[in-house]
């Protein structure tokens, strides 16, 4: 029987910027984007809260910048969030969805500054906040950004879109034999060094007893059905 009312109230949605470029292998796929967006909206229209964070990793990769300094190329990192935040937020306004984005290094004549209660404040009214910067300090990964965000806000979960249908016990792309987990221990994938997350996002929804939900996003209705209970991916709790 399917469930007609959404198992989770307030979700944190991480997003790999490299799912926003669709086929192509950087920047952005506005289809993709489209299709992404009217899964959130009809979350929204459930009532649930959704908050977002978002990679930059369809732009730019700065772990793979050379020998550029660490922090600069972590900058530029977080500038290509804000990109990513403007086109879903602009693409989920089309829909009627109404939108706001945050960012975690003030940019005023682009973005409002994060604002914890402001933040709460629009999720609260039915807006789809959209976090970008990351935490906003460079050697920190978006996953951090994500965990540190949901824990903020005091989300229910985080839905991380993934490109493989949940947690192996090894890569199911060169082990055709690869175990799926349903259902994992935040110490398992810290004992493990499971490739959910990095390590101090996962110590941080450890810390904060935060569960996340790893699913596949190829197709973009799983965010929808995650919402609403069904099971898929592998929860981690």
């Amino acid at each position: 029987m399917e469930q007609t009312t959404p198992k989770y109230k307030r979700i944190l949605l991480k997003l790999s910027g490299e799912v926003l470029a669709g086929g192509k292998e950087s920047g952005l796929d506005f289809d993709t984007i489209n299709t992404v967006c009217q899964s959130i909206k009809k979350c929204v229209d459930q009532g649930v809260q959704i908050a977002i964070v978002i990679g930059g990793g369809n732009f730019w990769r700065g772990r793979s910048s050379g020998n550029m300094d660490r922090t600069r190329a972590d900058h530029m990192g977080m500038l290509a969030t804000v990109i990513n935040c403007l086109a879903l937020a602009d693409s989920l306004e089309q829909l009627g969805v109404t939108a706001r984005v945050q960012t975690a290094i003030e940019m005023p004549k682009v973005a409002e500054p994060y604002i914890r209660g402001k933040a709460i404040r629009h999720l609260e009214k039915g807006r789809v906040v959209i976090f970008g910067c990351g935490t906003g300090n460079p050697f920190f990964s978006t996953d951090t950004g994500a965990s540190l965000r949901a824990a903020e806000i005091n989300a229910d979960i985080i839905f991380k879109a993934t490109n493989v249908d949940g947690v192996y016990d090894s890569d199911p792309r060169k082990n055709p034999d690869a175990k799926l987990f349903s259902e994992l221990t935040h110490a398992q994938i810290l004992e493990n060094h499971l490739s959910v997350m990095d390590m101090t996002a996962a110590a941080m929804c450890q810390d904060n007893e935060l569960p996340v939900l790893v699913f596949n996003l190829s197709d973009p209705e799983n965010i929808y059905r995650a919402a609403m209970g069904e099971p898929i991916g592998t929860v981690v709790k």
